[in-house]
C-alpha cells in the first residue's frame, strides 16, 4: 500500500461519533484550551525583550492576530472535512497516511499527551498554595485530576463541554476581578523597577523573541478542529467559534496586561515572573495571591479538560484508519464517547506526569507543531489545487493572504529553532520519524487483516 497517496475513504469504519457540540461548546473549548497559565507569567518573559509598552501591546496583537489566522484557516478544513481528528485529516487528505500518522504519533508520544501531563503537574504544585504537600502527593494530585476529568469525559461529550464551560466562565471572571481591581482600586504610584529595562529598545529580532512566549501563551488554538466530527452544524459553528473564540482571548490577553501595567511599571513586569500574583498582592494584599493561586488552577483544571476531550479524537481516528490498536476506535455504547482513546491519553498522560521524564522530550518535540501546523494551514491551499470540487461550505477571507502569513511565520519558527537549538531539533524530528517503522508495521498488518478477511 502506498504510504504517500491520499485516502478519503479508509476501510470498515466504525459508526462516528454523535453531533452534540453547540455554538457555545465550541466558543468555550476554543477558550478554554488556550488560556492556560500563560497569561499570569508570560508577560514577564514580554516585558524582558520589549522596550516599551506599545511594543509589548502589539507582541500580544500579532500573536493573536497569527492564531486568528491560524483558527480560520483550519475552519475552512474543518467545514468541509467535518471529522473527528482535525489536523490529522486534514494532514491526511492533503499529504497522505504517514504524514498524518507522524503527526499522530508525535501528538500521543509527547506533544498533547505531554501538554496534558504539564498542566496536571502544574495543577499538583498550584494546590500547595492551599495545603503543605510533598512531592508525592504533588504528583498523585497530579494523577487524579486527570482520572477524574477523563472519567467525566467518557460520561458524554455533553459532561465534557459543560465541565469546559464552567471553568472557561469562571477563568474569564477571575481576569475581569483583576481588571475591576486595577481599575477601581487606586494606587499611590506605580511600583517601579529597580533596574534599567534588559532591552532597551524593541528590534526586530527581540520582538521575535518576545512573540514566541506570546505564542505559547495562545498555544491551543487548533485543538476545536479536533472535535469537528462532533459539532453541531459545522459548516456554520465552526468558523464562528473559532472566531468568537480568539478574538475573547485576544480581548482577555489584552485586559490582562492593561491591569498589570496599571499597576506596575515595564521594568517591574520585567522584575516580577508571577505578574499576576503580585499585582494583586499590591491592590488587595496576601488574599491576592491566594485568589489568583485559585484562579490558576481553575484556569488549569479547564485546560487540561479541553485537552483530553479533543486531542483524544486524533488517536481515535487512528484508529478508524486502522494504524492505532482497533480498540482505540471503540465508542462506549451508552456514552456515545471514544472511550479507548480516552483512556489511552489519560493512561499514558498519567505515566509522563508521575515519571516526570516527559519534560526534556516535550522541549524537544514541541517545536515540530509548529512543523505541523504550518502543514496543515497550507493544506488550505494544497487542497483547493487537488479538490477543487470539494464543496466548501465556508471559506477562509483573504485567502491566499491570510494562510499564507501564517506559513511564513511558522516557518520562520522552525528555521529559527533549528538554528538556535541544533541538536534538541534534531532530537525532536528523530522522535517524530521514529514512528514511521511503526506507521509500517501498523500498515502490513491492517493490510493482512484486510487480506484474511477480518
Amino acid at each position: 500500500m502506498a504510504t504517500n497517496a491520499p485516502s478519503s475513504e479508509p476501510a470498515a469504519r466504525p459508526a462516528s461519533l454523535p453531533r452534540e457540540i453547540g455554538l457555545i461548546g465550541s466558543v468555550t473549548i476554543v477558550i478554554g484550551t488556550i488560556i492556560g497559565s500563560g497569561i499570569f507569567l508570560v508577560p514577564h518573559n514580554v516585558a524582558l525583550r520589549v522596550g516599551s509598552i506599545q511594543s509589548l501591546y502589539w507582541v500580544w496583537i500579532v500573536g493573536g492576530m497569527l492564531a486568528l489566522a491560524g483558527s480560520l484557516s483550519l475552519a475552512e478544513l474543518g467545514a468541509a472535512l467535518p471529522e473527528a481528528g482535525g489536523i490529522y485529516v486534514y494532514l491526511r487528505e492533503a499529504y497522505g497516511k504517514l504524514a498524518a500518522f507522524l503527526f499522530g504519533w508525535a501528538s500521543l508520544l509527547v506533544i498533547d499527551a505531554g501538554s496534558a501531563a504539564t498542566l496536571a503537574v502544574a495543577f499538583g504544585i498550584y494546590s500547595g498554595a492551599f495545603a503543605p504537600l510533598t512531592a508525592v502527593a504533588q504528583k498523585l494530585i497530579a494523577v487524579a485530576v486527570i482520572a477524574v476529568l477523563t472519567f467525566i469525559n467518557i460520561l458524554g461529550v455533553k459532561k465534557g463541554t459543560a465541565v469546559q464551560a464552567i471553568f472557561t466562565i469562571a477563568k474569564l471572571a477571575g481576569i475581569v476581578i483583576i481588571a475591576g481591581c486595577a481599575i477601581f482600586i487606586r494606587k499611590a504610584s506605580l511600583l517601579a523597577g529597580t533596574h534599567p529595562l534588559p532591552t532597551p529598545h524593541t528590534s526586530v529580532s527581540s520582538f521575535g523573541v518576545a512573540l514566541v512566549g506570546v505564542l505559547w501563551a495562545y498555544q491551543g488554538w487548533h485543538q476545536l478542529s479536533y472535535n469537528a466530527g462532533e459539532i453541531k452544524n459545522p459548516s456554520r459553528t465552526l468558523p464562528i467559534g473559532f472566531l468568537l473564540g480568539t478574538l475573547i482571548v485576544i480581548g482577555a490577553y489584552l485586559g490582562a496586561n492593561a491591569a498589570y501595567l496599571r499597576v506596575m511599571s515595564l521594568g517591574a513586569l520585567a522584575e516580577h515572573q508571577r505578574v499576576a500574583a503580585t499585582t494583586m498582592d499590591l491592590l488587595i494584599g496576601p488574599r491576592g495571591a491566594v485568589f489568583v493561586s485559585a484562579l490558576i488552577l481553575c484556569s488549569i483544571f479547564g485546560a487540561l479538560n479541553g485537552t483530553l476531550l479533543t486531542s483524544s479524537r486524533v488517536y481515535y481516528a487512528m484508529a478508524r484508519d486502522r494504524v492505532f490498536f482497533e480498540s482505540v476506535s471503540r465508542i462506549h455504547p451508552k456514552f456515545q464517547t471514544p472511550t479507548g482513546a480516552l483512556l489511552t491519553l489519560g493512561v499514558w498522560s498519567s505515566l509522563l506526569a508521575l515519571s516526570g521524564s516527559f519534560e526534556q522530550l516535550y522541549t524537544y518535540v514541541v517545536f515540530t507543531m509548529w512543523v505541523f501546523s504550518g502543514a496543515a494551514i497550507a493544506a488550505v491551499i494544497v487542497l483547493r489545487r487537488q479538490r477543487p470540487d470539494l464543496p466548501r461550505p465556508y471559506r477562509v477571507p483573504a485567502y491566499p493572504f491570510l494562510p499564507l502569513a501564517f506559513i511564513v511565520i511558522a516557518a520562520a519558527i522552525v528555521i529559527n529553532t533549528v538554528i538556535s537549538k541544533p541538536l534538541e531539533s534534531l532530537a525532536g524530528l528523530g522522535i517524530v520519524l521514529s514512528g514511521i517503522p511503526v506507521y509500517r508495521a501498523w500498515n502490513r498488518r491492517a493490510t493482512r487483516r484486510t487480506n484474511e478477511g477480518e
